[in-house]
């Protein structure tokens, strides 16, 4: 059978129906046909693309979003899918636009090799589904600590200056333990109810935050425990990184690549005599956010980011280009990471040592400046960190 003999699917993914299209070698149409977005759909959906004849790929629309389910179906069948980009507005303009058109569209792109990405895969979905929810309640929180501050501005001065300057984690424990019940003027009583209500939704919303942090720091760990050893990678941050790139690191190919699609890729901008660059604003947003984050973490914990940020200062440059090759070199950094060229790191010797010299965590957690629970998170490879490992095993070694 040679190369003529296969068909192209191409797939428009919608909320509640998808329409499939199967093109031939050479682009000509051979049919279309829509199919609801359920389990029993997907599957005739497949098995209608399998009747017309060997399929050398399918590509789809919206492969992490409406296009997940037929995605899923497709790949446990064996059939190779392609992540096809949403129809442009000039060729809507130029050809129209219709289920059937955007299918077959879909089709072409990727017999045309414009379209060439392998899907994300469906694996990181759970890791997505909780940075959403880790988002939510941040902006919860924020509205809430917001909302009393506001309340508090604009409530009575004989009540206001029993909070006056309180630092924010006294006044809402403050707030908390608060008893309005007991306060003689109606008015005070209920605006005091309201702080009160406002403080427990806080550290109610602090709790599901911690909640949340936990669960992604397991699967971000068990996905990819290389990168949460990176310095200045949380929960977080490492679960961004990880639903940008994907859970499979052969959909990155360099990390120029990577780096253009964190919005971290530098643009030239030169013209006669001047010869610079300007930034990128392009890209994944929130994975730029991240290497943003862990950038600025470096700048106050590392002393090589602190050396390399004063050397180039001194050398003219300013603190945002400072921090844009700062970003460039991290996202090299995280790409490799990503895509498996670094090893994890391997803490297991930690606590057999400890034991068998009879050190207890307190000791030496007091020895090396930190909380006993972080250094129970290091022993068992929850919370990764080089440097403090090696001051510990020399500490170990040393007792």
């Amino acid at each position: 059978m040679t190369n003529q003999d296969h068909r192209v699917g191409g797939i428009d993914s919608h909320k509640d129906t998808i329409h499939v299209a199967v093109i031939t070698a050479i682009g000509q149409p051979v049919t279309d046909r829509e199919f609801p977005t359920t389990v029993a759909g997907y599957r005739r959906a497949v098995a209608w693309l399998i009747e017309h004849g060997p399929l050398s790929a399918v590509g789809v629309e919206g492969t992490s979003s409406y296009g997940i389910g037929i995605t899923t179906e497709l790949l446990a069948a064996g059939i190779r899918v392609v992540e096809v980009n949403r129809t442009r507005a000039a060729e809507k303009r130029k050809q129209g636009k219709t289920d059937p058109l955007d299918a077959y569209r879909a089709a072409r792109s990727v017999l045309s090799g414009e379209a060439s990405t392998e899907p994300k895969n469906p694996s990181i979905e759970p890791l997505r589904a909780l940075t959403i929810a880790r988002r939510s309640a941040v902006k919860s929180q924020q509205a809430a600590w917001r909302q009393i501050g506001s309340l508090l501005v604009t409530t009575r001065p004989a009540l206001r200056d029993r909070f006056r300057d309180l630092p924010e984690t006294k006044l809402i424990a403050t707030l908390r333990d608060c008893r309005p019940d007991q306060i003689h003027d109606v008015d005070d009583a209920d605006t005091l109810y309201a702080l009160r209500t406002l403080a427990r939704r806080y550290l109610a919303l602090q709790d599901e935050i911690t909640a949340l942090e936990e669960r992604m720091l397991r699967r971000a760990t068990r996905a990819n425990p290389a990168l949460m050893a990176i310095k200045g990678v949380g929960p977080a941050v490492g679960a961004q990184l990880l639903i940008t790139a994907g859970d499979n690191p052969d959909r990155l190919r360099t990390s120029a690549s990577f780096a253009a699609l964190c919005g971290t890729a530098p643009i030239p901008l030169s013209s006669g005599r001047t010869d610079k660059h300007r930034l990128s604003r392009g890209g994944d947003r929130q994975a730029n956010a991240a290497l943003h984050h862990i950038v600025t973490v470096r700048m106050s914990y590392d002393q090589r980011t602190r050396a390399y940020r004063d050397t180039r200062l001194a050398n003219g440059w300013t603190t945002k280009e400072v921090f844009r090759a700062l970003k460039r070199a991290v996202a090299r950094e995280i790409f490799h990471a990503l895509a498996g060229h670094t090893l994890a790191p391997d803490y297991s010797d930690l606590r057999p040592a400890r034991h068998a010299k009879n050190l207890t965590l307190t000791a030496a957690a007091q020895h090396l400046g930190v909380w006993p629970a972080r250094i129970g998170e290091l022993e068992l490879g929850r919370r990764p960190n080089d440097e403090l490992a090696t001051r510990y095993r020399a500490w170990l070694a040393a007792a």
